[in-house]
């Protein structure tokens, strides 16, 4: 009893930890500037106050919204196809020194995405896409050595006699790929969205540095641009955050059995 006393009192803790940035980002989007200074952080504001949503709202920060639905929408997308396409040839295609440039790839993890940052944004700029879509994509849009890597040891797992019997009935490695493999791969594929979606709705450091104008600023960039040389407006910037967790809230909700089981997969493989 003592164990389960002790158990679960640390994992209320942790709980707690976890969801109080949460809580306090709900309490200060609904204060006023007045309230901000006269109240504890984690106490509200009373009265609440709904203007400082209504104010983001009423700005551009809905178009900053679709802007990131967009992004994430295609980084999805491109990570999905082009993922599987070279994970599928690193793990069942023949070609010399497949594993070699497969390793080499995926040591590419180990270097911090802060590194490669000054370098793509010459290479983007050489290329005239500074502050454009295919700037904004480029990166990322046609897969990360991660999503690689699980797509990879995913596919290594399956049998390899269905690939077999499949080319006994004629069916060329395309055919393969789509139509015996794929559907065997919906919880691998599962995985990579969420990651790829939760990533991509949180990018910041990229989008700062390729895009300077409106219309591809995403949402991150957007709340950080609210913090001015005078001082910052944190009841403004806690209304954006709180636009900005809605969706990923939605996710967890309508798909927290495919996300606990991507948390399975990801440690498995």
């Amino acid at each position: 009893m003592t164990k389960r006393i002790l158990l679960y009192a640390a994992l209320a803790v942790g709980a707690f930890v976890s969801v109080f940035p949460y809580l306090l980002v709900l309490l200060t989007a609904f204060k006023t500037q007045a309230q901000l200074t006269s109240t504890a952080p984690w106490l509200p504001g009373w009265p609440p106050t709904g203007r400082n949503v209504a104010d983001m709202l009423a700005g551009d920060f809905p178009r900053f919204v679709l802007n990131t639905a967009v992004m994430t929408a295609l980084l999805t997308a491109g990570q999905l196809v082009f993922t599987t396409f070279a994970a599928y040839a690193f793990a069942r295609l023949r070609f010399r020194g497949r594993d070699v440039l497969f390793w080499l790839f995926v040591a590419t993890m180990m270097v911090p995405s802060a590194v490669t940052m000054i370098p793509l944004f010459l290479i983007m700029r050489e290329l005239d896409l500074v502050n454009t879509w295919w700037g904004l994509l480029a990166p990322y849009v046609l897969g990360t050595p991660y999503g690689i890597f699980l797509m990879r040891q995913f596919f290594k797992g399956l049998p390899a006699g269905l690939e077999e019997a499949a080319r006994i009935d004629g069916a060329g490695p395309l055919t393969i790929l789509l139509r015996v493999m794929l559907p065997l791969c919906r919880p691998a594929l599962g995985t990579l969205a969420i990651i790829t979606v939760i990533s991509s709705w949180n990018s910041f450091l990229w989008p700062l540095i390729i895009t300077s104008g409106d219309d591809t600023k995403v949402i991150t960039v957007a709340i950080a641009t609210l913090k001015d040389g005078i001082g910052v407006d944190y009841h403004l910037m806690m209304a954006g955050s709180l636009i900005a967790l809605v969706p990923m809230v939605a996710v967890f909700v309508f798909f927290q059995k495919y996300i606990v089981r991507s948390v399975v997969l990801t440690g498995l493989k």
